[in-house]
């Protein structure tokens, strides 16, 4: 085994390691990973807001056991391989020892420490833009057609993860036209990669013309409810603090695609950078959309820091230039991970308050940042739940009805009794209601804005109706949640159902 590949393995375990040991164990999974889970029980080509490779990944998981160890691994991996696509891109741009470990290092010590501790889709996609890019650089290289159906199949690896990989085409064509590289628009196997890629992607477009292209209705609803919010200055500092450790790779990877003659064939990436910023912030998109443009960057820099810092007195930068990022490094561990228990970020909220963390979007102050409490009082609501369930009379008959796909998807994976489905007119799982059975008591979950009225608007259908539990769990996000129970239905409860869901649909 040669030095590069031990350097290379010790990074990998590095990354597995550090990605496990920032979670507190006190922290349970967040609302949107026990969505991403429910979906691999429900198999299709398409869901109402991501596409169905993460459904696959999810059905996966639960072969293995669906234990948190997995949940958590995936992610890991994803940001494990950006590692080494990055390391293998710096050795076909011919770079130094120095270029591997500060290029490595870049990506381990950065934003992606937050991306791949949760199970999204976000890091299987940066994953993909690090990979299309080290696509492209070989054809460049070569011109081998090989590369381009290579980068068809990312392409379509990519769409069926996350929609925001288009905006890597986007702003990649016009990139095309501006360099020497536009020759690729008369060559044929340009035109038969394309097809290549567009028949790879055809059953999710499928999909979604059947359903009525739920997709458009998600980004109609995200640019209402989210987008709308975004600050354009925000976005562009937020470029920034994503690899704040490594802002001087990056920007000597733009200087070196701008000015030396090196790098003038791999110029066409310094115009997709641009060209999908400006598209970005012209659309006001969130931040973290962007993140996949820069571990290319980080290899394309590293690569000519290496080239800068090899001869003379400046050799000895080499050992700064790696340092620097770990030295940043060091408090945002402290204040960016939920690597401690709530009752010690409650009690030492200083570094927390003066960043701005323990502001939620109500504009209010609380005990843990948002994400954090995202990751509270899950179980608790799981596990009340069921022992409700089991205590009704022909529990069988029971539909359990959350206000949100947290709630629905957190009681799915906790309960022991695998009977219990709840579901919610929230994101996917309008979609799956099982009506098969004639359902005669209700359990209604209700976050604490929304549970005022509730037992008077629902009381009336049934002959009982209480609120029987509640979420307790203070740090939790849905603290006050409240467990509402109604028996005996007097109305035909799956006809009112079918109502509500038809509703909900043509809204949509």
């Amino acid at each position: 085994m040669t030095k590069k590949t031990i350097l290379l393995v010790g990074f990998i375990i590095a990354k597995f390691i550090i990605q496990y040991a920032i979670i507190n164990p006190e922290y349970e999974l967040h609302r949107d990973e026990y969505l991403h889970l429910d979906q691999g029980s429900h198999l299709a080509w398409g869901y109402l807001s991501v596409p169905p490779v993460t459904s696959w990944i999810s059905y996966f998981i639960t072969l293995l056991g669906n234990g948190v160890f997995w949940i958590k691994f995936f992610p890991a991996l994803f940001g494990a391989l950006t590692i080494v696509v990055v390391w293998k891109t710096i050795e076909v741009l011919n770079g130094s020892l120095f270029a591997l470990v500060s290029g490595a290092t870049a990506v381990l010590l950065s934003v992606l420490l937050r991306i791949n501790m949760l199970y999204q889709p976000n890091s299987l996609d940066i994953l993909l833009w690090t990979t299309f890019y080290f696509v492209m650089v070989r054809y460049i290289q070569d011109e081998h057609p090989k590369w381009l159906y290579t980068a068809a199949v990312i392409f379509a690896l990519g769409f069926l993860n996350k929609y925001n990989f288009v905006f890597l085409l986007l702003g990649l064509f016009p990139a095309v036209l501006l360099t020497q590289h536009r020759k690729l628009f008369v060559t044929r196997h340009f035109y038969y990669a394309i097809l290549l890629g567009g028949i790879l992607v055809l059953p999710n477009l499928v999909w979604q013309y059947r359903n009525h292209f739920p997709v458009f209705h998600h980004l109609n609803e995200l640019a209402r409810t989210q987008l709308v919010n975004v600050n354009r200055t925000d976005f562009l500092k937020e470029q920034i603090i994503f690899f704040i450790g490594s802002l001087y790779v990056i920007i000597a990877a733009l200087i070196a695609l701008l000015i030396n003659k090196q790098y003038k064939k791999y110029r066409i990436f310094l115009w997709a950078f641009i060209f999908t910023l400006l598209l970005y912030v012209y659309l006001k998109a969130k931040g973290y959309y962007a993140i996949g443009l820069y571990p290319f960057l980080i290899a394309i820099g590293s690569v000519y820091l290496g080239n800068i810092l090899k001869d003379g007195w400046k050799k000895y930068l080499q050992p700064v230039a790696i340092i620097i990022p770990i030295i940043i490094a060091v408090p945002i561990f402290k204040v960016a991970f939920p690597n401690k228990s709530p009752q010690d970020i409650e009690q030492h909220p200083e570094r927390y308050k003066a960043l701005g963390l323990l502001r939620w979007e109500d504009g209010k102050d609380h005990a843990l940042p948002q994400d954090f409490a995202d990751m509270q009082g899950w179980k608790e609501l799981a596990i009340k739940v069921e022992n409700i369930y089991s205590r009704l009379p022909s529990p069988e008959q029971t539909l359990i009805l959350c206000d949100n796909y947290g709630e629905a998807g957190a009681i799915n994976y906790y309960v022991h009794n695998k009977n219990i489905k709840a579901v919610s007119f929230n994101a996917d799982y309008i979609n799956w209601f099982d009506l098969s059975k004639q359902i005669n008591n209700l359990i209604r979950v209700k976050m604490e804005e929304y549970q005022a009225t509730e037992l008077e608007k629902t009381q009336p259908y049934f002959e009982t109706g209480i609120a029987a539990d509640s979420i307790t769990n203070t740090f939790a996000r849905e603290y006050g949640t409240t467990i509402f129970v109604f028996t005996n239905a007097k109305i035909d409860v799956n006809e009112r159902i079918k109502n509500e869901i038809a509703k909900t649909k043509n809204y949509r």
